[in-house]
């Protein structure tokens, strides 16, 4: 499962759609939202939504990040004439903004635009996932500062196998209306289940008459369902953390992870690091990253990524290529060798011989580089035709004359990475 964070307009969107029909009609959210980027024609949007011009409105960065009030990024109660020129004033400017993580630096690109609703009490809920248990935390302390009153949350864990309407949804005692409390959280969380969200923080929110009133929101999905979920997610954009560039080479890969059925992801985290991942499996990439800091090495790690879910061999090609042109663009300053390491844990169906074949094909194109950068090259990989796959990549060592040391699945799976210290 990879967790992926969304707009606030998407999930709000979702929730407008879906969670009327899953309440069968109790509770509501008010469908109309504008998303505004560069690309808006801003005088024009009052064609395609009327209350635009009838409506006061909410206008805030819609960009993954929270804090938005304490950072001076609402505009509240407002014409359409005052959320068009408060909007072009700050689109693509860069900001610096704080959160309890710290502070970003970026460039505000996305609005939200939606209508002011007055309304009474606020509320905070959020609905999370762990591995033997969902979660529903419900308050009655709802807004900017819900973290310095986190003792007033009540915590509900719903088991996995559980029926959401068979469990006593746990809420604070100074609430007053828990009837439709209790509702309106089974509602959400079968919403929650039900549209494949891992994280829905709603903070805060309202209930008028019935209506949910949502204020500010955020959520990830389980990325992984996008296919099984299309119709209902619509199209869905996964943006990057405000604050984040992407290298050419980043983008590159991420336009290859959606033209196919496979994930490839690169993070490219220090270029003039030794150490290059070359890694299959989303697991698999997490332990050498974290070996590779455990053993002190940090410093040297050059990039964060994988190839998993059985890529062509023309995919596994084009991934590899990206990685070598990275690694073997210039020398260590010190003169020390570069390593790649090949990698991976056990594959239940992605055919090792397959991608290998990709892998060679681009280490063949790069040899002369990778020798001028004193590459070494060391391989563990277990799974369907490994015994092929790892033969062709000895027999390339040998044809290429290139340092490529090959291990089965009888080796610790990060025993290459600890090789690099020997090394």
């Amino acid at each position: 499962m990879a967790k992926r964070a969304i707009r606030e307009y998407d999930a709000k969107r979702m929730l407008a759609k879906g969670l009327a029909e899953i309440s069968g009609g109790r509770f509501s959210v008010d469908p109309r939202l504008v998303l505004v980027s560069a690309d808006t024609d801003l005088d024009g949007l009052p064609q395609a939504h009327p209350w635009l011009k009838t409506t006061k409105l909410v206008v805030k960065p819609d960009q993954l990040f929270g804090k938005r009030g304490k950072n001076k990024l609402l505009c509240l109660d407002a014409s359409f004439d005052d959320a068009k020129k408060w909007i072009r004033e700050r689109l693509g400017k860069e900001i610096t903004i704080t959160q309890t993580t710290g502070q970003t630096t970026g460039k505000l690109t996305h609005f939200l635009i939606e209508p002011f609703a007055p309304h009474g009490k606020e509320y905070y809920i959020g609905l999370t996932t762990a591995r033997d248990y969902d979660s529903i935390y419900f308050s009655t302390q709802g807004g900017v500062d819900i973290e310095e009153a986190w003792s007033s949350v009540v915590e509900t864990r719903v088991g996995l196998l559980d029926d959401i309407d068979k469990v006593d949804v746990k809420l604070p005692a100074d609430l007053e209306d828990k009837q439709t409390a209790t509702a309106f959280a089974k509602a959400l969380y079968r919403f929650f289940v039900d549209f494949h969200f891992t994280y829905l923080e709603i903070n805060p929110f309202a209930l008028e008459q019935g209506k949910v009133v949502l204020m500010d929101l955020k959520s990830r999905v389980d990325d992984y369902a996008a296919f099984p979920c299309a119709e209902k997610w619509g199209a869905l954009e996964f943006p990057k953390p405000f604050g984040t560039t992407l290298t050419p080479e980043e983008k590159r890969i991420e336009e290859l992870d959606e033209r196919t059925g496979a994930s490839l992801k690169l993070n490219v985290l220090n270029p003039d690091g030794r150490i290059w991942n070359l890694v299959a499996g989303g697991g698999a990439s997490v332990i050498y990253a974290d070996t590779v800091v455990d053993l002190g090495l940090a410093k040297e790690l050059a990039n964060y990524g994988e190839y998993s879910g059985d890529p062509s061999m023309e995919d596994t090609y084009e991934y590899t290529k990206t990685v070598l042109d990275l690694m073997t663009r210039h020398k260590d300053k010190q003169g020390k060798p570069k390593f790649l390491l090949i990698g991976g844990g056990i594959a239940n169906f992605t055919d090792v011989a397959s991608t290998f074949t990709g892998i060679i094909k681009a280490i063949e194109e790069y040899r002369d580089r990778l020798v001028g950068v004193n590459a070494r090259i060391l391989v563990r990989r277990g799974g369907p035709n490994f015994e092929t796959g790892l033969a062709k990549m000895r027999q390339l060592g040998e044809r290429l004359k290139l340092p490529i040391e090959v291990f089965g699945p009888e080796t610790h799976m990060t025993k290459i990475v600890r090789m690099v210290l020997e090394g």
